[in-house]
């Protein structure tokens, strides 16, 4: 058995809800009239946290509960600058973190009880529904901000590409896993290729660039073969090319990411407000309410790491990319500890999707890269964000489950019995 134990949590349990109770308190009581709302919003974000980790850790053995909390404080940091930038999108925000917390269970569960020769039998229905999706909204879809990838269902905007790079994972891990042969790999070549190709038609530069690192990773990871994966990171340099040749919007994407000086007023306003705020903020922060984040365009969504460093400090910054690379290592120990190849490719995917989408994001907000426009996990407000994100952790969470249900049966064999915890 390769199980890696968890030591106690309830310390680090204690002092996560004492830091949540005092950022609200603090915003409910900044005024001269007490703040009702701010109350509401924190103590609902402390009692649905509460609340699904003592459930999931009383319903499920080897739940990954730093993964857990580590989830909560990013979505926490991200209600207090959601709250601080518009209290009705916190509000929202938080409807929507309830929905993603029930999707994690389901997910979670899903994951224990399905067998893998049932993954293995989707494969093919994951890739058309992935690109059914996709289709749809490239046909149908909404245009917001500039890529047409947004579909809208009663009224509620919903970004099919988030969905699909869920699908995109399982297809990766059952072609993998059912069989190592290049040619039973063509039909998941394919999809991805036209995957890629329709994000790219919709603008969505970013979910394209995330859909094809994870790819090239999981592959090299599941197959260990350099070749193909040198021909697919060459494949995709080529259609970054090609697509900078064809599309005038990449080019003045990268023309105003080389310079946003140049235009600071028009097309590099952006940029360069973002990263004055991070400036502004220095090493701790101008303070809650102090700076002025609402300044930044899509503060909220895309710059939402520039509003916090501005209020926060920089300090705040590198907490969260402490806080990803912590849910990363937990990830990945994840995909160590599965017992088959199939869970190991899912949780290395899962990981390696909230990895990449978190430094895409940070990279292009600190301009170490071309702004792409996707949502910071857990953190940037966005519906078809959270759920899939918290679908992710819930993957991640069946599959540990998975393993406690093996290594608990592995003890009944042997004849120790007992409670597995």
């Amino acid at each position: 058995m390769r199980r890696i134990s968890l030591p106690g949590t309830g310390m680090l349990l204690t002092v996560i809800v004492l830091f949540e109770a005092s950022a609200f308190g603090l915003i409910a009581f900044r005024g001269e009239t007490l703040d009702i709302q701010a109350l509401i919003i924190g103590g609902g974000i402390i009692f649905m946290f509460l609340l699904s980790y003592n459930l999931m850790n009383h319903i499920f053995a080897g739940v990954d509960r730093y993964a857990l909390i580590i989830v909560n404080i990013l979505a926490c940091l991200g209600f207090i600058m959601q709250y601080r930038l518009n209290p009705g999108t916190a509000m929202r925000q938080m409807v929507w973190y309830a929905i993603g917390t029930v999707c994690m269970f389901i997910a979670a569960a899903v994951v224990q009880r399905v067998k893998v020769e049932t993954w293995h039998k989707l494969r093919y229905w994951l890739m058309i529904g992935g690109i059914g999706l996709l289709s749809l909204s490239y046909l149908f879809g909404k245009d917001i901000n500039g890529a047409k990838n947004w579909f809208n269902i009663g009224g509620i905007a919903i970004q099919p590409s988030e969905f699909v790079k869920i699908m995109l994972v399982f297809v990766i891990a059952a072609v993998i896993d059912r069989s190592r042969k290049i040619v039973t790999h063509l039909p998941m070549f394919a999809f991805v290729a036209f995957a890629m190709g329709l994000l790219v038609l919709q603008t969505d530069l970013g979910a394209a660039m995330l859909y094809a690192f994870t790819f090239l990773i999981l592959y090299y990871v599941g197959t260990s073969n350099l070749v193909i994966t040198g021909l697919g990171l060459a494949a995709g340099a080529g259609g970054a090319v090609l697509s900078y040749k064809l599309f005038s919007h990449v080019k003045r994407r990268v023309a105003v990411w080389q310079d946003p000086w140049q235009d600071a007023t028009g097309s590099g306003y952006q940029i360069v407000h973002g990263l004055t705020a991070i400036a502004s903020g220095g090493i701790l922060g101008m303070g809650l309410y102090q700076g002025t984040p609402g300044s930044i365009p899509f503060a909220s969504t895309d710059y939402i790491f520039a509003a916090i460093c501005e209020e926060m400090g920089i300090l705040a910054g590198v907490c969260i990319v402490a806080f990803f690379i912590l849910l990363t290592f937990r990830g990945a120990i994840t995909a160590l500890n599965a017992r088959q190849p199939f869970y190991s490719i899912l949780a290395f995917g899962c990981t390696t999707i909230l990895m990449l989408q978190s430094f895409i994001i940070i990279g292009g907000v600190t301009k170490m890269i071309p702004l792409t426009g996707i949502t910071l996990p857990f953190v940037s407000y966005g519906g078809s964000s959270m759920l899939t994100c918290m679908i992710m952790i819930g993957i991640l969470q069946g599959i540990n489950i998975r393993n406690a249900d093996l290594d608990r049966a592995d003890l009944e064999s042997m004849g120790m019995g007992g409670e597995f915890k």
